[in-house]
């Protein structure tokens, strides 16, 4: 099946047995599940396998009794995320690479809902972003997962462009160098014309509020 949104942790974490090894998040694209196809069923689905989600998958880095042209392959399938908020209704993905922060791993994903146009039939696709943090020690583990978006179509180069209302995030970059290791600049696509940047400022504490997602499978 076709796959989407990858990105690796920086370095080796602990798998669901401990073991440290090469991990990924992803977005498989189930059949049926594009939101091309879901934007027109108004009534929520149970969250199964058909639904698009984040999942992370674990590869082994031991190298004994590999051939030279095939080292590894990501083997060990688990979700991470579903869709539960009403602003990534039909679809979530990952969207920059997982960063270290002092609360857990960071992340800024996507998410997909639809737009009503007035007296219209047709359904039109928004991309938004929000935060999800992963358990340091247990990256399977979400610490905290924002119920809004942090970042939404609005300036006119996000509302209209190749095409529109898209904000997708895609780079993180810590600002070290300002002396500033809780702000991250972040980089995103703007209706997948330009590029834009936004910053984003860690908080001391977590924020109280977050988004339950029970929802688990492993392959």
């Amino acid at each position: 099946m076709d796959d989407k949104d990858a990105s690796l942790f920086p370095f080796a974490i602990p798998n669901p047995s401990g073991h440290p090894e090469l991990a990924m998040l992803h977005r498989p694209l189930f059949p049926g599940t594009r939101p091309e196809e879901t934007a027109c069923c108004p009534t929520s689905r149970e969250v199964d396998l058909d639904r698009e989600s984040i999942w992370i998958s674990y590869c082994r880095m031991a190298l004994e009794g590999l051939g030279p042209h095939r080292l590894s392959r990501f083997t060990s399938h688990h979700r991470l995320a579903t869709p539960v908020s009403p602003w990534e209704r039909l679809k979530i993905g990952a969207g920059t690479p997982p960063i270290m922060t002092r609360h857990g791993w960071l992340i800024l994903y996507h998410g997909v809902s639809e737009i009503r146009q007035p007296n219209s039939s047709e359904h039109h696709l928004c991309y938004s972003a929000g935060v999800m943090v992963l358990s340091k020690e247990h990256p399977q583990a979400i610490r905290y997962r924002s119920a809004e978006p942090v970042l939404t179509p609005e300036l006119p180069e996000e509302c209209h462009g190749t095409i529109a209302n898209v904000v997708f995030p895609t780079g993180i970059d810590r600002r070290d160098d300002l002396g500033a290791p809780d702000r991250f600049d972040v980089y995103y696509g703007m209706a997948d014309n330009r590029i834009g940047a936004a910053r984003l400022d860690v908080p001391d504490e977590l924020p109280p509020e977050a988004v339950a997602d029970s929802a688990k499978a492993n392959v």
